[in-house]
């Protein structure tokens, strides 16, 4: 056919054009239509087909060209309609996919064609611009065909299940068909939504409802978790491949509430192979996923914390009644330490470093940890056997990575005042009997300490460091004084060492005074004279119970070097003038108080290693190990050993095991561990508590009980917790003393009397 037959000629300018003529250039557009439809579009003259729409939209006739196209295109999507319906399920697919590209390049060329009446006539009148038109009439006249919309449907969703059975599916096929109905909505997504998403999901959801079901009743939670993972996978990937992307949300809430959701509770507590299993059994991989998958739902993260939080708890419980591990403070500490390494690798490795799991480990482990005061005792205690044994050896990296222990464990005590306290003890003999083997460790330690705590917290402990270093400098010039003066030569048998400390500092000071030895006496006296002089208005207070002494013994089997305390020295000193003395004038001659007397007399005849003393009582009897007025001790004339050097051990506290034998003093208080917060703390508490309350009410002058309680805590919580009741108690006794008083208005709130 010639193109000729198919155009008419425009109009000249003016000219009108009446009806007759109008129905002939529609005749004209319309064949060309039918020609594009039929694929001959190759013989026309675009054009000259723009023209005559143009002249129709011109000369008032849009209306009839809107019309005819529609009426045009429906009629011919009814014969595409028929030839769908008659393909089989095999192939529906593939033939509706070619009809609708077909209708898509023609409804482009038809589009074309009719572009002036797509801007004049229809945004004029509101029509449906052509290529839209185009789509809404495929939809109703094709795709949403009673006899094609349902097997569409069908073969869709059945396509789905094939894949989720493991069968290979055309998923190219599936993209373009689902980008149909995506395209069919004409800038909405309905066609989709309603001829296949909310079907596709009420499928998705009825058939991970029984496959989850049936997995956690027939599996593990390991596999059940695998399985799960592997599902969601597919299903995200799946729409990525040839769904619209706004189903992802949608599907993936369904996976969340059937795999996750439904059964997070059974998951967690199962028996075997729940949470509580995997955290005894080490399985980080799979608590990494399930995390990940809970993850998705972190309200159900809930459960799996409060299971790591009870697992912590109880296995630290565990450790606090191990009867084992705490006789050994070391033992204890460690036992602590890889329970905490364990939990952070969990933390780490499955958890992410989630900050609420990490909150849920730092509670845990306070919980437990500060039911009493013996994580407090202990930790000052390894510190202890840290500096005096283990850091031997050990590399600067090492030991800043023992610290760094320690003070992981320290961060959890709530008491960290009863810690200073046990610190500050520990340190006094480190530094007196110079036990320790890194200064510059335990600085290292105390600047961590100050970190946490602030300075107030270290005041104490560096002001001992301070008055070991005076004291070593003050002994150098005393020294030299002496020489100079022609002093050495007064007591040639007597070498004093002196340790002045200053009254605060130093913990276990005492006012007792004993009997020295004349020699050591007069030479006491000697340094003081110097020291007195040196520095005017200060007074001296001799603490014999810190002190040691090393003494020349010379048995009758043996010679040795004796390292003993100071009591131990007055009390050998004695049988060098007489060979029997009773114990009521052992009390007489050297004025020791009664019980450290009968401990330090204990530690002289009841050790076999280092038994130097022989008892026996009144009726010759020597089995008894107590003491009593009249009994008579003695230099035991058969004791010897191969050691020339021998450490005199000392009877533990309110124990009959010694401290000594070749075991540090401090080591064997495992034995004697308190749960209880010592008393000098509970009486520096009371004052921290006043100094606390003067200090806020002072600064506010008016506050109400509840906000003075609150801020009292929030002020004192480095050091310690103290609880409303021993707050409120030092309220009263404040206002005993009328620092505050109570207001007339109102009994609940207190003003500060300056």
């Amino acid at each position: 056919m010639q193109s000729q037959n198919l155009i008419r000629t425009s109009f000249r300018g003016g000219e009108p054009m009446n009806e007759r003529d109008a129905m002939a250039t529609w005749e004209c557009l319309k064949t060309a239509i039918q020609h594009i439809h039929n694929h001959n579009a190759g013989s026309l003259s675009f054009e000259e087909l723009y023209r005559n729409a143009y002249s129709l939209v011109l000369h008032k006739y849009g209306e009839l060209l809107y019309k005819g196209v529609q009426d045009t295109v429906k009629e011919h999507l009814k014969q595409v309609a028929n030839r769908v319906i008659c393909a089989t399920d095999d192939e529906l697919l593939n033939k509706l996919q070619d009809e609708w590209q077909d209708h898509r390049t023609t409804m482009i060329m038809i589009r074309d064609i009719l572009m002036y009446m797509d801007r004049n006539f229809v945004g004029q009148y509101r029509k449906v611009p052509v290529f839209d038109l185009g789509l809404h009439l495929f939809r109703e006249e094709v795709s949403g065909h009673g006899r094609v919309k349902d097997r569409l449907l069908t073969i869709l969703l059945k396509n789905i299940q094939n894949e989720r059975d493991g069968q290979q599916i055309d998923r190219i096929l599936m993209k373009n068909t689902i980008q149909m109905l995506v395209e069919l909505g004409v800038q909405s997504r309905t066609v989709y939504k309603d001829n296949f998403e909310d079907f596709y999901l009420a499928e998705t959801e009825r058939f991970y409802t029984l496959e989850s079901q049936r997995y956690i009743s027939e599996n593990g939670v390991p596999d059940y978790l695998k399985k799960a993972e592997s599902r969601i996978s597919e299903e995200t990937k799946r729409v990525d491949n040839y769904l619209h992307s706004s189903s992802l949300d949608k599907v993936m809430a369904i996976m969340d509430a059937e795999w996750i959701q439904k059964h997070h509770k059974a998951l967690v507590h199962a028996e075997n192979s729940g949470c509580a299993a995997m955290f005894n059994d080490d399985k980080k991989q799979d608590l990494k996923r399930l995390f990940q998958l809970f993850k998705r739902v972190p309200d159900t993260l809930v459960e799996v914390r409060e299971v790591m939080r009870k697992c912590i708890v109880d296995r630290g419980e565990e450790i606090l009644k191990d009867p084992e591990r705490v006789k050994e403070p070391v033992m204890f500490i460690d036992a602590l330490l890889d329970l905490k390494k364990k939990y952070d690798s969990f933390v780490k490795e499955s958890f992410g470093e989630a900050k609420e799991f990490q909150t849920c480990l730092k509670a845990a482990f306070e919980s437990f940890i500060n039911k009493d005061t013996r994580t407090a005792q202990f930790l000052s205690l390894y510190v202890d056997e840290l500096f005096k044994k283990t850091v031997k050896g050990l590399t600067d990296a090492d030991i800043e990575a023992k610290l760094e222990q320690v003070v992981t464990i320290f961060r959890f005590l709530q008491d960290k005042d009863v810690f200073e306290n046990y610190y500050k003890q520990h340190l006094s003999k480190r530094l007196l009997h110079q036990r320790s083997l890194s200064e510059e460790a335990e600085k290292q330690m105390i600047q961590k300490l100050k970190s946490e705590c602030g300075h107030l917290y270290t005041s104490k402990l560096e002001g001992m460091f301070t008055d070991i270093r005076l004291s070593d400098d003050l002994m150098k010039d005393y020294r030299r004084i002496c020489r100079t003066q022609g002093q050495g030569s007064r007591t040639p048998c007597v070498e004093l060492k002196v340790h002045v400390l200053t009254t605060g500092y130093w913990p276990n000071a005492s006012n007792f005074v004993i009997n020295m030895p004349r020699e050591i006496s007069d030479e006491c006296d000697h340094f003081k004279s110097y020291y007195l002089g040196k520095h005017t208005g200060r007074r001296l207070t001799w603490q014999y119970n810190l002190g040691t002494a090393d003494i020349k013994a010379t048995l009758p089997k043996s010679r040795h070097d004796l390292n003993c305390t100071t009591y131990q020295m007055c009390i050998l000193y004695l049988f060098n003038q007489r060979d029997k003395i009773t114990y009521k004038e052992i009390q007489e001659l050297t004025q020791i108080p009664i019980e450290e007397l009968k401990r330090h007399l204990m530690s002289l005849y009841v050790s076999p290693k280092c038994k130097l003393l022989l008892k026996t009582n009144a009726a010759g009897n020597n089995q008894n190990k107590d003491i009593a007025d009249d009994d008579v001790f003695e230099v035991n004339p058969g004791f010897e050993s191969k050691l020339v050097r021998l450490k005199v051990p000392l009877v533990a506290v309110g124990s009959k095991g010694l401290e000594g034998s070749g075991v540090d003093s401090s080591s064997a208080a495992g034995a004697a561990t308190t749960i209880e917060v010592p008393a000098n703390v509970e009486e520096d508490r009371k004052h921290l508590i006043e100094a606390a309350i003067v200090r806020i009410m002072k600064m506010r002058k008016k506050l109400e009980h509840n906000q003075l309680v609150v801020e009292v805590t929030k002020h004192l919580q480095t050091r310690f917790n103290p609880t409303p009741t021993m707050i409120k108690q030092r309220i009263e006794k404040l206002i005993e003393r009328e620092y505050l008083e109570r207001s007339q208005e109102d009994r609940r709130m207190y003003n500060y009397l300056a």
